[in-house]
């Protein structure tokens, strides 16, 4: 393996259109890998001149081209969304194309993002910038040479679209700071008033220093976006979905630790420095954070601080969302709700619970009743295939809470649905002939006699997710420290495991948790198929020899190379 400072290329060669079959990924993807860690480590080092060189080496690297392509055309949520210009890439005919696209990208100018509003929880509207699909491409090769910098730099109560890092690593962090000895049972609830459309440019370039992409993104922030055919200018703000965004987002917000006052203690030469006793503590989800306080007035001195500190950034709180409670009352933060609850049971007589909000329920059950007057006239098959993939991610996300009870709330109300839906289509119909045809024993190892079914599938039910408190991230860790390899690959198999079948996860651990074809983890983002070697269709069996956990383009590649053999 060439090391990340020397100039290495994907076959094709660099001066060959690109093949998008032949690329060699596990080869681009350690590369990138490789190049990122390395600017990590000079950051961590101090060596600025080194890593203004291999930022560089990045933004010319032939291997992050693919890799950003690949990411923006077939792993973000946004790939079949166009910009302006109307243009989806969704052949790979199209994203080799692309990739050749963007290794003569200057002189270049961004096209303005197209203006596009989603619904909010409050009842409002989210506006979003869409950019075209080259631009979003070229995003995700700078954010490359970017982000490994700043999470050499990042403050460790920072959460948010940040690579290793999620939504159950603030909350558990949360959790475990109100049951520390501390007595920070005083929260400020903080929320920015429209962060992403605020943020000061020229602060924010200042902050981003002599970066060797400076002017891209200042491009791209002032590039402007169009509604409805109008043009509009943007003197503030960064797009939302941008593929870069997030990053910028954190970077403005970077020093919150430092306008705070935070202080550090170390317990032993092993272990990780750790909040003083007399500090606030902080924790941040990208715009949405808190600080936890001792006292009532060390609360409204913490938000004084930070009052000034987003002043300097064009940012301001957001008075209906922001305020200062004591546990007792308890907070929302991420879709649960944080409180103590009093009880017998223990010895100070409160228990801290963090548990799924009533807001989230609410527009989870709302949800579900929409897919079942979807499902409206077809089968229970259809049925049962529209509503448990929304099922098992919404109990994967809640399973870290203590939300048993929740679970069977849920599936009472799946039980009420099920009965509206069945009744509405067999109205003529008996009790006595729906019962056995729509419910009973549908999974061998559960002894459930009330499980929904139709002829080939049945319904999943929220209270067979057990419980699973999250696995707090270590702290301080970094993506990119190449010290804890390891241990982010132990993360990610836990993490898998979570997700896949009994049979899943054995085929998982045989490929040891990647992707055979391009050597990145099976939960990379992108959708993932069951691969049969020998097809079914020339009496190929479903075992672990003959099936392989393959990503989505992987999958269709290898089908590709298969026909590509059989014609000549």
């Amino acid at each position: 393996m060439q090391t990340p400072d020397e100039k290495v290329s994907v076959s094709p060669a660099h001066t060959s259109p690109c093949d998008w079959h032949s690329i060699d990924w596990k080869q681009a993807k350690e590369y990138v890998r490789k190049l990122r860690q390395a600017i990590f480590r000079a950051t961590r080092e101090g060596d600025l001149k080194r890593v203004r060189s291999l930022q560089r080496l990045m933004l010319r690297s032939y291997e992050n081209r693919v890799v950003s392509v690949r990411r923006v055309t077939q792993t973000n949520a946004g790939k079949h969304t166009p910009g302006v210009d109307r243009v989806v890439v969704k052949t790979p005919e199209a994203r080799g194309r692309l990739v050749d696209l963007l290794a003569n990208y200057e002189p270049w100018k961004p096209l303005p993002a197209r203006r596009v509003y989603i619904p909010k929880a409050n009842g409002k509207q989210r506006p979003l910038g869409i950019p075209v699909v080259m631009d979003r491409a070229i995003e995700a090769l700078v954010k490359n040479a970017l982000e490994p910098f700043w999470e050499a730099k990042f403050e460790d109560s920072s959460y948010g679209f940040r690579p290793g890092r999620q939504q159950h690593d603030a909350l558990q962090r949360i959790f475990l700071l109100c049951h520390s000895r501390g007595g920070r049972q005083w929260v400020l609830d903080a929320d920015i008033k429209g962060c992403f459309d605020n943020i000061n440019h020229d602060k924010l370039m200042e902050v981003i220093g002599q970066f060797p992409a400076r002017e891209l993104i200042r491009q791209w922030l002032k590039a402007g976006y169009r509604e409805e055919g109008v043009y509009h200018d943007t003197t503030t703000g960064t797009p939302q979905g941008g593929v870069i965004s997030p990053l910028l987002a954190n970077i403005d917000l970077h020093g919150m630790e430092e306008a705070l006052g935070v202080r550090y203690v170390k317990h032993g030469t092993d272990r990780a420095p750790v909040f003083h006793p007399d500090s606030v503590a902080p924790v941040r989800f990208a715009d949405d954070f808190v600080v936890l306080c001792r006292t009532r007035e060390e609360a409204e001195e913490a938000k004084r601080k930070l009052e000034v500190f987003l002043k300097e950034r064009g940012l301001a709180f957001s008075e209906e969302k922001t305020r200062i409670v004591h546990l007792m009352e308890g907070f929302d933060f991420l879709g649960f709700t944080i409180r103590l609850f009093p009880t017998k049971r223990s010895k100070d007589g409160y228990h801290l619970l963090v548990r799924p909000s009533r807001k989230s329920v609410k527009e989870y059950t709302r949800k579900l009743k929409e897919l079942f007057r979807k499902a409206v006239g077809h089968t229970a098959d259809y049925l049962c295939k529209l509503i448990n993939p929304v099922i098992r991610g919404w109990v994967n996300y809640y399973r870290v809470g203590a939300s048993s009870r929740t679970f069977a709330k849920l599936d009472a109300y799946l039980f009420y649905r099920q009965l509206k839906w069945v009744g509405r289509l067999h109205r003529r119909k008996s009790w006595r002939w729906k019962r056995p045809r729509y419910w009973g024993s549908a999974v061998e190892h559960r002894k459930d006699n009330w499980t929904f079914k139709g002829r080939t599938s049945f319904m999943w039910k929220h209270a067979w997710t057990p419980i699973k408190r999250h696995t707090l991230v270590q702290r301080f860790a970094c993506w990119d420290d190449p010290v804890l390899d390891n241990y982010w690959q132990e993360r990610k198999v836990r993490e898998t495991i979570l997700v896949l079948t009994p049979f899943q996860r054995k085929i998982a651990e045989h490929q040891k948790w990647v992707c055979p074809v391009c050597r990145d983890y099976i939960l990379n983002g992108e959708d993932w198929h069951e691969h049969h070697v020998i097809p079914r269709e020339k009496g190929g069996p479903r075992s672990l020899e003959n099936i392989q956990l393959l990503h989505l383009f992987c999958h269709q590649a290898e089908h590709a190379k298969k026909k590509e053999v059989k014609e000549t």
